[in-house]
């Protein structure tokens, strides 16, 4: 059996790490993996593969940055030229970015059979590029491959029950195998020069950096509070912030690290503020709470006794949110039993 998997961006090398371990450990499968370089700076791309230990890529397209149209266009090209070389069994593809959506529409018209990781999340906020990737990629692949109950419950509601697995989510699986490794070694992992006592912070989607009022408040929000701020700065956002305006003095920048490094840096952690639907799970996991600077969430599993909590970029509520003692219970175990990896390799066989 022969695998093709599609990443591209920073979240999908961890979820592929962790099923290609899996998938690798097989001797009746070979995996081709495929890296279209939609994330093509070296600590949003390069770090990942020698941290996760993940096999260099087969193919990279070095597509790098454009608009949704041109950055997807390139890809379909790419990855149907790579498609029609290797002729796989099967495509996989991860989460909801221009590289899943491009990866999935390439496979179906060459009918290669397309399983999808992380199946099933929804917003419904559909100006997010992310809602409309997911909603396609699932309503024209041949597996969807679930993390949690209400994405199976969302799938069903769509008319896709029978093609849906319940997988658990594979990001579990990673925490679970990262986290030993770094309390085995937590001085390895640290990140120098930063407060003892910290908020976490990252903004990087684009309904808050390319919209000045809304960067705005959320800095306005970070100045109020009474606690050092520790911001990993996505190139983009860097690029916004140099050209409009200046950060609060609490507030201190450094360079995105890898996934290890910042596991420790959430793990260390007061609490978590962020845009991202990857690190809102990270900080479930690590029982983090978390603040999300969106008005929605596709991980409403979190929201659980206030483990995560919407505050939008109102300065007043993510003020408030911060201040909110600590939930007085465990984050429930929501995400399957961390070995969702062996399932999706099971479904996969099986198929």
């Amino acid at each position: 059996m022969k695998i093709v998997t599609i990443v591209g961006a920073r979240p999908q090398f961890i979820k592929a790490a962790t099923v290609s371990r899996v998938i690798r450990a097989n001797p009746g499968i070979r995996e081709i993996l495929l890296h279209t370089g939609q994330h093509y700076d070296e600590n949003m791309s390069d770090i990942f593969f020698r941290e996760l230990s993940i096999p260099l890529p087969d193919y990279n397209l070095e597509v790098g940055s454009g608009s949704h149209a041109v950055q997807t266009g390139l890809m379909l090209k790419g990855i149907e030229e790579i498609l029609v070389k290797e002729k796989p069994d099967c495509t996989l593809v991860y989460g909801d970015t221009n590289s899943t959506l491009a990866g999935s529409l390439a496979s179906v018209k060459l009918h290669i059979p397309v399983a999808h990781v992380e199946a099933g999340l929804r917003s419904f906020n559909r100006a997010m590029p992310e809602e409309i990737n997911r909603i396609v990629t699932d309503r024209i692949s041949d597996m969807l491959f679930a993390p949690t109950q209400t994405a199976v419950d969302n799938l069903a509601t769509e008319g896709l029950a029978e093609i849906t697995h319940f997988t658990g989510d594979v990001m579990y699986d990673s925490i679970l195998f990262y986290t030993d490794r770094i309390m085995k070694e937590p001085g390895r992992y640290a990140t120098p020069g930063i407060p003892e006592r910290y908020l976490l912070a990252t903004i990087h989607r684009a309904e808050n950096t390319d919209n000045p009022e809304i960067l705005g408040n959320i800095l306005l929000a970070f100045s109020r509070l009474n606690c050092d701020i520790v911001l990993p700065l996505h190139p983009r956002t860097r690029k916004i912030l140099q050209s409009t305006m200046e950060l609060p003095s609490n507030v201190h920048v450094i360079d995105p690290v890898g996934y290890l490094p910042m596991m420790k840096l959430t793990m260390d952690a007061v609490k978590v503020l962020t845009d991202s639907g990857g690190l809102q799970k990270e900080a479930y996991f690590l029982h983090r709470p978390c603040i999300t600077l969106r008005t929605e969430t596709e991980w409403v599993e979190t929201l659980h006794d206030r483990w995560n909590i919407i505050a939008g970029s109102d300065p007043e509520t993510i003020v408030e949110a911060v201040a909110e003692p600590l939930p007085s219970s465990q984050p429930q175990p929501l995400f399957g039993n961390g070995k969702s990896a062996g399932i999706i390799l099971e479904k996969l066989l099986s198929f």
